[in-house]
């Protein structure tokens, strides 16, 4: 990097986990130039993961959230990261590369970084009260309010956000019940093999599910709601968490000339499809996928980080490759932990090994077409899946997995 080059101006908007992330793996590729970090919440920069896992279940105290910090303030001091905290973006003009903050100002850059995440699909149902959605610390620590009453709680989405809540509020002692319109919802999370077995699991710890049914309204207020199905039944309710999905946080970059579609498209090295001076990466990012074949959006915590370290190094001169991704997410379920790394071929096979219903560990290994590992699910077994990574990861063949699991199962 010539001296010129080191004193770029790196702007990076999102100070969620892959916008932070970037501004240290910068700090730590040497990069000593001026970087600025921006994000629309006042909070320091703290994981997401545990807003639906471990904060939401557990005592809400000062030293819990400070542990779940991404960095802190006297760390941001030693690397130099100016932080404009409770400022949202609200405009990106790429001829004068300058982003605009909703106080009114504006920011000039050499290289912006778009680390925006998403947004919580909105609520169709708005009473006056009672329906919360998390995606942010102070919607955790709401809803972690409204669980601590121990009274009925409805949630609508049969995800992992929306069992992993529901677990938390069966954990607190709420009364549950659980809508989905899919009548298998975890099934496109974990596959069959597997999801129905997670289902059970909710129904063993006293969770009621309605699947294959969607809301039609939600009504009253905090205390007193009615969750109205499509079939005429009605829910009583005190309190509904709704999560219904995501979007990608854009909305402020309408008309700056970049390629908007479900997402900032970006080539292979994540640079955003109309300019070259721009980065996308995290919740906001749609790249090539090189083992799909497609472009693809992801919300998992570990392709967040692997971009960040990757736009990094590629600010930095250190890359040359395309990003590829790790495609690696989980769960925590109770006292089950369900793991999924790369994807399922519906033209390939998949083998079970171990059995849940006896209250073992269990893992589904995915092969593709060809024979080659794609993929695995694993619930309560980390080895089988630090295996199923490893070959995933290296192109092997599915066998390098299996014969390993028939020796441990």
């Amino acid at each position: 990097m010539t001296g010129s080059d080191a004193r770029r101006h790196i702007l990076v908007v999102g100070a969620s986990l892959a916008g932070t992330r970037t501004a240290q793996c910068l700090r730590a590729s040497g990069y000593s130039g001026p970087i600025t970090l921006v994000g629309a919440e006042a909070d320091l920069p703290y994981d997401r993961p545990a807003l639906s896992k471990g904060l939401l279940s557990s005592e809400w105290s000062d030293a819990a959230v400070e542990a779940n910090r991404l960095i802190t303030r006297p760390e941001l001091d030693a690397l130099d990261i100016v932080t404009r905290l409770g400022t949202a973006a609200t405009g990106l003009d790429t001829t004068t590369r300058t982003v605009s903050l909703d106080d009114g100002s504006t920011v000039t850059y050499d290289v912006l970084v778009i680390a925006t995440g998403a947004i919580a699909r909105p609520s169709p149902w708005q009473p006056a009260s009672g329906v919360f959605q998390l995606r942010t610390l102070g919607e955790s620590r709401a809803i972690a309010e409204r669980l601590s009453l121990r009274e009925a709680v409805v949630v609508v989405g049969g995800g992992f956000i929306g069992t992993e809540i529901a677990s938390a509020a069966v954990k607190l002692g709420c009364p549950v019940t659980v809508v989905d319109p899919v009548p298998e919802p975890m099934e496109r999370l974990v596959g069959p093999e597997i999801a129905s077995l997670l289902v059970d699991l909710h129904h063993r710890n006293g969770v009621e599910t309605r699947f294959g049914v969607g809301v039609a309204d939600i009504h009253g207020e905090a205390g007193s709601l009615t969750v109205v199905l499509d079939d005429g039944t009605q829910l009583e309710a005190s309190t509904a968490v709704v999560g219904i999905g995501s979007l990608p946080s854009t909305d402020w970059l309408l008309g700056s000339g970049l390629t908007l579609d479900n997402g900032v498209l970006t080539d292979r090295h994540l640079r955003a499809i109309g300019s070259d001076d721009v980065y996308a990466i995290g919740d906001v990012a749609r790249w090539p996928h090189s083992d799909r074949g497609m472009d693809v959006r992801a919300e998992h915590w570990t392709n967040a980080s692997d971009q960040a370290r990757f736009v990094a190094n590629a600010i930095t001169g250190g890359l040359a490759e395309g990003y590829d991704s790790s495609d690696y997410v989980w769960s925590d379920q109770y006292d089950w932990k369900v793991h999924s790394v790369g994807r399922r071929d519906p033209a390939g096979s998949s083998t079970v090994f171990g059995d849940l219903e006896a209250g073992e560990r269990v893992a589904v290994v995915h092969a593709d077409e060809t024979g080659r590992a794609c993929g695995a699910v694993t619930v309560n077994w980390v080895r089988a899946l630090n295996q199923a990574r490893r070959v995933i990861a290296a192109g092997g063949p599915t066998e390098e997995i299996v014969d390993k699991l028939r020796q441990w199962a």
